[in-house]
């Protein structure tokens, strides 16, 4: 499995940034995709993460409300919707795949993409 993140750039703060991952190398009805970020100095976050059979979502609470996740199966790629950007939120955003739980743990996911950087402006 392969997965490559895109659309990481500086943006003004209270914007807004849509972030790309895409998956590719098995078959997906069976997995879950999650995003998370890791700022300089700070552990990996959990963000989102949906399920690719049924589009179940897990937020975490510090984004609810500012972050929608979405999905274009005829393009296996896992849309991060982002609003209200914050300076805080800068960091190195990753997709990640689990076994289909969209787990809201770092540790269910074993299949990670490179991560893509995204600096927010005061």
């Amino acid at each position: 499995v392969q997965l490559v993140e895109s659309g990481g750039r500086l943006v003004q703060a209270g914007g807004s940034l849509r972030l790309s991952c895409a998956v590719s190398g098995r078959t997906f009805s069976a997995v879950g995709v999650g995003w998370f970020r890791q700022a300089p100095g700070k552990e990996r976050e959990f963000l989102v993460a949906i399920t690719w059979s049924h589009r179940l979502t897990h937020f975490a609470d510090s984004v609810k409300g500012r972050f929608t996740i979405s999905m274009d199966t005829a393009q296996n790629t896992v849309y991060l919707q982002m609003n209200g950007m914050k300076p805080e939120y800068t960091a190195i955003y990753y997709c990640a795949v689990d076994s289909g739980r969209a787990a809201q743990t770092s540790e269910a996911y074993y299949y990670w993409g490179k991560g893509t950087q995204v600096t927010v402006s005061s």
